[in-house]
């Protein structure tokens, strides 16, 4: 038996089939991973994230803490209600993990991390925190519901309430609307528009009901992979882990080397690597004839090296067969992959594949 979100008993009524993620009981489909892929690219979806880890960090040197602890650097945050994607990096530049940090008021931040990575995480933002004057708080009493879709933002503001309707709809991507106990971020990971939603977990049910009230499909993690996989957003322990570095993710854009003298942890490693001209590449591949691309599935480029599918599947969307990969360096856009022991041709393309409900590639 896994640990269980407030919304546990709404998917079982559902008919979700549960399985173990992260030490959690989550839902993997209610029926349809397809429709549930669908629903969210043509109108909305919702996804419980309760397993999520937040995070609160307040204090006198939150800012710089944080300044330290993470690549990207927070004085980008201008205002309270701001938000920053950034990766966490142990000294040799891998990537403990990668999170949205959130400025909730002056000096108090909000960290949303992976719930697989929720212990060494917090040992480690613990160790870096010590004889640091900040005050950390795992908010395990709140749960998370991301609302996800082109209709995601109008229908969440109404099943929140009319007095926050105005607020929410003139949220700006990668902002939040903090009131009362209610915390409403314009972020997901699914490459549609839409919120996700912090509140304290007695309030979770309702909200999770008035949403599906309002005509949001409940989606699970199957759905969650595909959208993801073809918004091009990394995964972590797939596309991204502790060895490797952002550099080699596809997330070198997360990384702020100005100012110059912000000695982030593992700042030194990325420098020596920045300018490698043998650094690995990370890409999207499109395959070109029947099959499915899938997690370490060797890449063949010829007569430059060899990579490997970091997170593959098949795009609902485009169907055909897309994935993640971390190629050797060249200017190439054709290469193979082994398919159970066959070469197959596959398109070395710049992901995301899909967002916003529009094929971004040639198909």
């Amino acid at each position: 038996m896994g640990l269980k979100t407030p919304l546990h008993d709404k998917h079982l009524a559902a008919g979700a089939r549960m399985v173990d993620f992260g030490g959690w009981d989550m839902p993997l489909h209610y029926g349809s991973q397809l429709d549930e892929h669908h629903a969210v690219r043509k109108h909305a979806g919702i996804f419980d994230v309760s397993h999520m880890t937040i995070v609160d960090i307040e204090g006198r040197e939150a800012q710089e803490f944080l300044r330290t602890l993470l690549a990207n650097d927070v004085l980008k945050i201008a205002q309270p209600g701001g938000a920053l994607y950034s990766c966490m990096l142990n000294p040799a530049g891998g990537v403990i993990d990668d999170l949205i940090v959130y400025l909730r008021a002056q000096a108090h931040y909000r960290l949303v991390v992976n719930a697989a990575t929720r212990e060494k995480d917090l040992t480690w933002i613990m160790q870096q925190a010590q004889e640091r004057d900040v005050d950390l708080s795992e908010r395990t009493e709140l749960a998370m519901i991301a609302v996800q879709g082109p209709s995601a933002r109008g229908l969440a503001a109404d099943a929140i309430g009319s007095q926050w309707r105005d607020g929410l709809l003139g949220l700006k991507p990668f902002s939040a609307l903090q009131a009362d106990e209610l915390f409403v971020a314009r972020t997901g990971y699914t490459g549609e528009d839409g919120f996700e939603i912090i509140v304290p977990a007695d309030a979770a049910s309702a909200l999770w009901q008035s949403l599906l009230d309002r005509d949001a499909a409940p989606c699970g993690l199957g759905a969650r992979d595909t959208l993801r996989l073809e918004a091009g957003l990394n995964l972590y322990g797939s596309d991204m882990d502790e060895q490797t570095t952002p550099l080699e993710s596809g997330l070198g854009w997360t990384v702020a080397w100005e100012p110059a003298d912000r000695d982030f942890v593992g700042r030194d490693a990325l420098l020596a690597r920045k300018d490698e001209p043998s650094r690995q590449r990370f890409a999207g591949l499109l395959l070109e004839g029947r099959g499915v691309l899938r997690n370490h599935q060797r890449v063949v480029v010829a007569n430059v090296g060899d990579g490997e599918v970091t997170s593959g599947g098949f795009s609902p969307t485009l169907e055909r067969s897309i994935a993640l990969a971390r190629l050797p360096a060249g200017d190439y856009d054709r290469a193979q992959v082994d398919i159970r022991g066959r070469l197959q041709d596959v398109r070395v393309v710049s992901p995301p594949f899909v967002r916003h409900g529009r094929i971004r590639i040639e198909l």
